[in-house]
This record gives C-alpha cells, structure tokens and sequence, in this order.
C-alpha cells in the first residue's frame, strides 16, 4: 500500500500541468479541429455538398428569367417587346412570300394543264383538217345516182369547193377522206379521188352547218342542177349526227419545215 500510494503520487508530479486559463468555449473548439473523419464520412460530405450546388444552380436559373425581367428597366422592357415586334413581323413577311410561292406554283400548274388542254384540242382540230383523225358532227349526206355514167370529175371537184365554200370541215367521199390537196381525175367507168378509184352512186358525207350547206348546193345553176342536166338523182339529207371516218395516214413534208424557234 505505501508502495502504490507513493506511484501515485510519482505519476501526479510527472502529467503535464492543463493549459491555464482556457476557457469552456476554447476547449470544446480545440476538441472539434481539427476533425477527425473517417474515409466513408468525407465521401458522404462531399456527395451531400455536390447535391445541395446542384439543387442552388436549378434553383438560380430557374429564377433568372423571371427575376431579369421583374428588376429590367423600362427602357429594356420597352426594347425587348420592339424586338419581338419585329420578329413576328419578318416571321409574317416569310408566311406571305411562302403563300405567294404556293400561289404561283398553283396558277403556272393551271396554265400548264390549260396549255396541254388548249395544245391536245389544237392537236385535234388540225387532225380533222388533215384527215388524220375521225370526225363526227351536225352536218349532210348528198347522194348522186349516175345510171347514166355521165357524171364527170370536174362535176364532183365542184361539188366538194361549192361545200368548202359553204363551212364544210370534213368531207368524205365513197370511203375516201377529202383533204386540202384532194384531186379528182377521170377513171375508166369512174372517178379517181387522190388516186383512188370510186363508182357511183357517189356518197358525200360532210359535217358543217346544215342550213347552210343544203342551200350552197342548190343555189340556181349550183351543184345539183348541173348533175340533174346529166340526167343524174341527187339526194341532199340533213342530219344531226354525220361520221367521217375515213382517215389519211399523216405525211412528213419533204421541203417544208416549221419556222418557229
């Protein structure tokens, strides 16, 4: 026992004396830094710091727009709305050039299928002129019986100028298209017309006006009374409906070329 009491007391004189004159405050500072931590306690500081940037930076962006435009000057307000004035102006001016665009696009697409209308009707006219294309429409049927074989060509080329004087458009003839550079020749018992040969009765089939027709073929001294003094029957008919439907192959011109460029 006095050999422990006096250890004691060895030990008492040897501890370093406390600091004199620290405060409670100081020592609890002085207890906390530095900080003891852990590795897992720092990984888990700096994830909780990183989250809370994250959510401040959301937060501050979110607001800026609103907080920009609330703290803005009038002026500024004033500029901001000139500036989206005229946008929306150039944006409208776009809309109008794009609605004048598809408008052109409408109208030359109308113009082009009204020239291919006008081009295909064209096309047609010139082939009834030509013979290369049949032909139906208001117009006669004159019939003239020869029992005599007295009717001559020159007779029947009368016949065909006397019905183109009158608006004839289409003239067929016992099966033989009559076009612009038609010939009538004698031919044995007959008639040749462009070469071919034809035997009465001779048949006209032509489309034009009818009141007109009729009457250029019986005029005094006309068409029928000259093939009535051959001892000929004529027969003019009106009709409603006259096919011509003889065709003509088309021919490519030797010399002749066309002079538009």
């Amino acid at each position: 026992m006095p050999g422990s009491a006096s250890g004691a007391a060895e030990n008492a004189d040897t501890a370093p004396p406390a600091p004199p004159g620290l405060t409670g405050r100081q020592r609890l500072v002085k207890g906390l830094w530095p900080p003891r931590l852990t590795r897992a306690q720092l990984i888990v500081a700096l994830l909780l710091f990183g989250l809370g940037f994250g959510l401040a930076v959301q937060v501050a962006s979110n607001s800026d727009g609103d907080s920009a435009l609330r703290g803005a000057r009038q002026e500024d307000l004033v500029r901001i709305l000139d500036e989206l004035d005229d946008r929306t102006q150039r944006l409208e001016d776009e809309k109008a050039g794009l609605e004048e665009q598809r408008d052109e696009l409408e109208n030359s697409s109308d113009q082009a299928e009204e020239a291919r209308r006008q081009t295909a009707e064209k096309e047609r006219q010139l082939g009834i002129l030509a013979g290369t294309v049949a032909a139906q429409g208001p117009g006669i049927t004159m019939t003239v019986e020869d029992t005599k074989g007295a009717v001559e060509a020159d007779m029947l080329l009368d016949a065909v100028q006397e019905l183109r004087a009158a608006g004839a458009e289409a003239i067929q003839v016992n099966g033989v298209r009559v076009v612009a550079k038609t010939y009538l020749t004698e031919s044995g018992n007959g008639v040749a017309v462009d070469g071919n040969k034809i035997t009465a009765p001779y048949r006209f089939k032509v489309i034009g006006k009818p009141q007109d027709l009729e009457p250029a073929l019986n005029i005094p001294g006309g068409v029928v009374q000259t093939l009535e003094k051959e001892q000929a029957t004529v027969t003019v008919e009106r009709s409603t409906k006259i096919v011509v439907d003889a065709l003509r192959a088309a021919k490519r011109p030797d010399y002749a070329r066309s002079s538009s460029r």
